[in-house]
């Protein structure tokens, strides 16, 4: 357990000191609050309705900017070769580094969302949906972003490679992110997408860091 709390603290510490990557996913989320009105046109209804589909693309492309360095840093300077040597086990240690890193990547996204549904004229009822939704989906997208990271920690340009992998992966994350919000299903249907969604971040989550883990062990070697 000290193992855990000390790769969180470490990465939470390291990710305040830097600051840069944070900030330019914000920037880069909210940009698109900014370019899409301009490329649809000001008409509020059409963007009302597209801004749960587009706020979902935002979060998941940002999330995609993050990967590069997550462990890459971390076996360049020999970190991997000491996680094998903790007293905890390297699949605990990633999920460790998948808390961190939507501590640092997915909920500063998650408290701009407001800022962003202003910005495409957002109904409130869509907005709150919106809101549950990515609490429930970003996890899996952090989990399937850190695995694609993991796979490509020791591959030539392996920050284009890791989004490459990962992006079938998260279609389903979108559907159901999206139908949670979609009023026209019906609020039945809107609650099967949200139950789908966070059973899909559970069902994630569990295996991810076996899979991780196994990636870094082969990477370390």
């Amino acid at each position: 357990m000290n193992a855990f709390l000390a790769i969180i603290r470490r990465d939470l510490i390291l990710a305040a000191r830097n600051g840069g990557t944070t900030v330019t996913l914000l920037a880069f989320f909210l940009s698109i609050g900014v370019i899409m009105p301009i490329a649809i046109g000001p008409d509020k209804p059409l963007l009302a309705s597209l801004a749960p589909a587009i706020i979902w693309i935002a979060a998941l492309l940002s999330t995609l900017l993050g990967l590069d360095r997550l462990f890459l840093d971390d076996h360049e300077d020999g970190s991997l070769q000491a996680y094998s040597h903790a007293n905890a086990s390297l699949a605990t240690l990633a999920l460790a580094k998948l808390i961190a890193h939507w501590l640092i990547t997915a909920l500063p996204l998650i408290l701009a969302t407001p800022v962003l549904a202003v910005m495409l004229f957002m109904e409130f009822p869509a907005f709150l949906a919106t809101i549950i939704a990515l609490f429930l989906g970003t996890p899996a997208l952090v989990a399937l972003g850190a695995l694609g990271a993991s796979v490509a920690v020791t591959l030539k340009r392996g920050g284009v490679i890791a989004p490459i992998l990962i992006l079938p992966l998260s279609v389903p994350v979108l559907i159901f992110g999206i139908s949670a919000t979609n009023s026209l299903a019906g609020p039945n249907a809107s609650h099967s997408a949200l139950l789908f969604l966070g059973a899909f971040s559970l069902l994630t989550i569990a295996f991810t860091p076996f899979a991780i883990a196994l990636a870094l062990r082969s990477a370390g070697e």
